[in-house]
């Protein structure tokens, strides 16, 4: 490993994942997959009672803060146009028994991000856990 440089780490998903791969790449990024829902009852069913996020600026916001967040946004009709958005790098594990940790990369315009989100499938359905966002320094 050359000094300073970070070493990746290995980031393939266990084939065996690749059917709940390909499901929950469907659904990223959260809350912007159209159609998956855009009100308060949507984004409720997608998520856990105890669900909560922590931004790409480092503050923690609780379910409650980004269903708020979320009405603002979708209230403005071009809110809902994401074509220059861009995922990537996908990867998913599984931590628990039908619990997943998907990574991904995403590409909105200029800005990157990487991201994590905790899946899980209960009779049948998703829902989100917890997610997290950090921009990526220098590309």
């Amino acid at each position: 490993m050359t000094p300073g440089k970070a070493e990746e780490p290995d980031r393939r998903t266990d084939p065996r994942l690749d059917d709940v791969l390909a499901e929950l790449r469907r659904r990223e990024p959260i809350f912007h997959r159209l159609e998956l829902g855009t009100t308060r009852a949507d984004f409720e069913a997608q998520t856990a009672p105890d669900f909560w996020e922590v931004g790409a600026s480092g503050r923690r916001y609780s379910r409650e803060s980004v269903w708020v967040t979320l009405e603002e946004r979708y209230a403005d009709p071009g809110y809902a146009k994401h074509d220059a958005w861009e995922t990537s790098e996908f990867q998913c594990r599984e931590i628990a028994p039908d619990t997943y940790l998907l990574t991904y990369t995403l590409g909105q315009g200029p800005r990157l991000t990487r991201r994590l989100t905790v899946w899980q499938r209960s009779e049948g359905a998703w829902r989100i856990l917890y997610h997290q966002g950090t921009v990526v320094a220098d590309g």
